[in-house]
């Protein structure tokens, strides 16, 4: 599995039935706490190996950093971010390659491992099927008002911040690896994280590669506090808007314009997009429940394919 397909990672066979699931992903810092942004740059990274059902086995690291500007002391903290949760992840960070560039990136390569039969694609949902998320929306619009001067800034050594940020970046901190674990146990039909393409975007990518089409509550769908209003206030992120711009002409809209911003949000290191046969959903919402984490019926697979309806059952969201 490559380019060819809409799927999170390429996938080789390596024999006896098992195969290799390999990512990449980097990207600037998105707070303003090295160690943090090290530490969400991991958890993005090895997201994807998440989605596709498979385990960690071994990162390398990718940075670029201004050598002239900032000091080395930074790019340690960053590291250490990183290998923080690569350890807590169970995969150690091997190596990796750092060039000078005029702004921080940092990221990982990560290899996993899983069962051929194992594997969770993005692009084998079926209509019928029930879609489940396992976080919430809108910390890109949290993001973009934080960086605007809207949300408090870090302070000191030990930053507080106000609870808007705090709470985006708890979650971006969460790994999805107990998530993966539990749809796979399942048999979930198909899998995918929620990242740069908002929720919307990544729905797509399963509704293209499925042959069927979507529809969404989105009154059901977790956001995070505040984002809402935020939003509201314009605090939205240029891959925001680009990601309304370019799936407006697929998406049936029976909702609020601000339901649209959200679930098109640009996301940084989002929960798992999951896509289950309805027999098998009690068994999907037990495994959630035992593995402690939140999980959100939010809408269903259609039979009208490259087509998303979003509705809004909860009137007081229109």
């Amino acid at each position: 599995m490559g380019t060819e397909t809409f799927d999170d990672a390429a996938v080789v066979r390596i024999g006896g039935g098992r195969v290799l699931v390999q990512t990449v992903d980097f990207f600037t810092p998105i707070v303003d706490d090295p160690y943090l942004f090290g530490a969400i740059a991991a958890v993005n990274s090895v997201s994807d190996v998440y989605a596709m059902g498979a385990e960690p086995l071994v990162g390398l690291a990718i940075a670029g950093f201004p050598t002239d500007k900032l000091p080395l002391d930074v790019l340690e903290l960053i590291f250490a971010g990183g290998a923080a949760k690569a350890d807590e992840a169970g995969f150690p960070i091997a190596g990796g390659h750092t060039i000078i560039d005029d702004v921080p990136k940092y990221g990982l390569v990560v290899t996993g491992l899983c069962e051929e039969s194992g594997v969770v694609r993005n692009s084998t949902a079926r209509a019928g099927d029930f879609l489940y998320l396992t976080k919430p929306v809108g910390n890109g619009v949290v993001v973009s008002a934080f960086r605007a001067g809207t949300l408090n800034r870090w302070r000191g050594v030990a930053p507080q911040v106000d609870a808007e940020l705090d709470e985006a970046v708890r979650w971006m901190l969460t790994l999805n690896r107990d998530a993966s674990r539990a749809m796979a146990a399942a048999g979930a039909s198909a899998c995918t994280d929620v990242t740069g393409y908002g929720l919307l975007g990544h729905l797509r990518e399963i509704c293209a590669g499925s042959r069927a089409g979507a529809r969404v509550d989105a009154s059901a769908v977790p956001v995070l506090a505040g984002a809402r209003e935020l939003a509201s206030r314009g605090f939205v992120p240029d891959g925001t808007r680009r990601n309304e711009r370019t799936l407006r002409p697929r998406v049936t809209l029976d909702a609020a314009e601000v339901d649209y911003t959200l679930l098109c949000d640009a996301q940084t290191s989002g929960g798992l997009l999951v896509a289950i046969a309805p027999d098998k959903a009690d068994a999907l919402e037990r495994g959630f429940a035992s593995a402690g984490v939140p999980v959100h019926r939010i809408g269903v697979m259609t039979d009208e394919p490259d087509v998303i309806e979003v509705t809004a059952d909860d009137g007081d969201r229109r």
